[in-house]
């Protein structure tokens, strides 16, 4: 498996590298360092890189991904090592087009989008939504179901199921709100590793199987597993 941040901040697979952050794309490049050596292996064998951005105000993040992702193509990282999964972990402001380039240039295939039930996260999810939409009448990536991020509001499951029956999809996991998760953040760790017998780590792994489910045709065979998770 390859997880790709695509979010300026670099801390999407940090907590897969016991809390380190790797050497990003951008960076790599701008050092003349070859961008194979900003992919690097995390937990369980999963290769890890981070697209990077540029100085807080100091350009645009968005334009960083584009060039990060010319640069993987280029250089051909991942044919060279042919996830049997490739995770794309994008940041939700897809009215930038830099963040929508998974999706516009055909490296993701299934879109997933987190959401709480609070009404900006849902707000910003439909935006998603409708930028999924537009895309995909041109052949492009399809938008697969809604993750909850819980946060324990009340009524939250029925405004979220609302909110995603309006998106014309479904609820396909609900995480709940757990304070495990900052406990093996404290560690530098996924739940996976730091609490491997608590319920959140079951639901993670719930969700797991469920991303993959909703990455599969209708046969139950593999399309080349390349689901873009939008949080």
């Amino acid at each position: 498996m390859l997880q790709i941040g695509c979010d300026p901040k670099a801390d999407s697979t940090k907590l897969l590298l016991d809390g380190t952050s790797p050497t990003t794309i951008l960076d790599a490049v701008k050092n003349g360092i070859s961008v194979k050596e900003a992919v690097v292996r995390g937990t369980n064998g999963c290769y890890c890189a981070e697209c990077g951005g540029p100085r807080p105000g100091s350009g645009c993040a968005g334009r960083g991904i584009i060039a990060a992702f010319e640069q993987l193509e280029k250089q051909d990282v991942i044919g060279m090592i042919a996830p049997d999964v490739l995770i794309y972990d994008v940041l939700g402001d897809v009215v930038c087009g830099g963040f929508a380039m998974p999706i516009r240039n055909g490296y993701a295939k299934d879109v997933f989008i987190v959401s709480s039930g609070e009404m900006m996260s849902l707000y910003a999810a439909n935006n998603i939504a409708t930028a999924i939409s537009d895309l995909g009448r041109d052949g492009y990536a399809v938008l697969r179901g809604i993750i909850q991020n819980s946060k324990g509001m009340e009524g939250e499951d029925e405004a979220v199921d609302k909110a995603a029956s309006e998106m014309g999809t479904g609820v396909i996991r609900r995480i709940p709100r757990d304070s495990t998760v900052q406990r093996c953040e404290s560690k530098g760790r996924t739940v996976a590793e730091a609490a491997p017998d608590s319920g959140l780590s079951r639901a993670f792994a719930d969700l797991a199987d469920a991303v993959i489910a909703h990455s599969c045709d209708v046969e139950g065979g593999m399309r080349g597993m390349r689901p873009l998770i939008v949080n």
